[in-house]
């Protein structure tokens, strides 16, 4: 018997976590009905993934381990919320009570060197509409996308845009406080437009312009709504910023497009990437040295 040569076989496909990928054999029957899993998976790959990628993930695709960084932030949230509603009950939801304020977790500019605030900023909320919206809108789309992309690169996205929210706003806006996890919300937000702009006709265009409809207009009212309480009402207080919700929004299109757009395959050898996170790193340290030498705010 002829030796065998393994160096010369073809070697064996593999997805981006390592398991082989099925043959055809392996394929299901057609005529095979679906489950219930099945159906909600298969759903979820035609709403987030363009159609090249779709058999891919449904080859992979499984519950375990569940969407647990979007729902541990959430309920993260929710539980500071709580904890400030019940200490200092609020008679509205656009009124800032005084607990908020002194919050630990709140960014204010005059207390930016406690460098943890251009964090902990997005568990801090005004007020029951301000969370539900935030909490609402990033189970609807986080818990999808996490489902298909990694819990890592959902985390990742949410909270560059956390972070790119804060900086920003100490730049542009640099006189005013942050609450709300706006800036996260719209990292995924921007991330999930961006890729169903690009793969539009692969992406079912009739739902497309759906998405990319309702992505717009929700975007447009919760800008607006922003702009309107930080520059029209008068309300007594320190201002709260809407620059995050921009940063937020430019780190989704950029950071988010890259790690939703890669799927089944290595970031690291994706120049988008890289170049991405030279961008990302190059502003973290424009804003750092901002916020020491030049910030009127000091």
């Amino acid at each position: 018997m002829d030796d065998i040569d393994l160096e010369q076989q073809e070697p064996f496909p593999l997805d981006r976590d390592g398991r082989p990928m099925r043959s055809e054999e392996d394929e299901p029957d057609e005529n095979r009905k679906m489950g219930c899993c099945e159906k909600f998976q298969r759903s979820i790959s035609k709403w987030m993934l363009p159609e090249n990628h779709r058999k891919g993930y449904m080859e992979r695709a499984n519950c375990c381990p569940p969407p647990i960084f979007i729902i541990l932030i959430s309920i993260g949230e929710l539980a500071v919320f709580i904890y400030y509603a019940v200490w200092k009950p609020q008679k509205q939801w656009v009124t800032l009570d005084e607990g908020i304020w002194k919050s630990p977790f709140t960014y204010k500019p005059e207390q930016r060197q406690e460098a943890w605030r251009f964090i902990s900023y997005m568990f801090v909320h005004a007020g029951v509409e301000h969370i539900l919206g935030n909490l609402v809108m990033q189970l609807l789309l986080g818990i999808p996308l996490e489902l298909v992309h990694k819990g890592f690169e959902v985390g990742m996205v949410y909270l560059a845009g956390v972070l790119a929210g804060s900086l920003a706003s100490s730049i542009f806006d640099p006189l005013s406080a942050l609450v709300g996890a706006s800036g996260g919300v719209y990292a995924l937000i921007g991330g999930y437009f961006m890729n169903a702009v690009v793969n539009f006709r692969e992406m079912i265009p009739l739902l497309g312009v759906f998405r990319i409809l309702a992505i717009v207009v929700i975007v447009g009212v919760d800008f607006g709504f922003a702009f309107y309480r930080r520059f029209v009402s008068h309300e007594e207080g320190l201002k709260v910023s809407f620059v995050a919700h921009f940063g937020g929004i430019v780190a989704g299109m950029t950071i988010g497009y890259v790690f939703f757009s890669a799927y089944n395959t290595k970031l690291l050898k994706d120049p988008r990437f890289w170049l991405c996170i030279v961008g990302y790193v190059v502003f973290v340290l424009f804003a750092v040295l901002f916020n020491i030498f030049l910030s009127p705010a000091s």
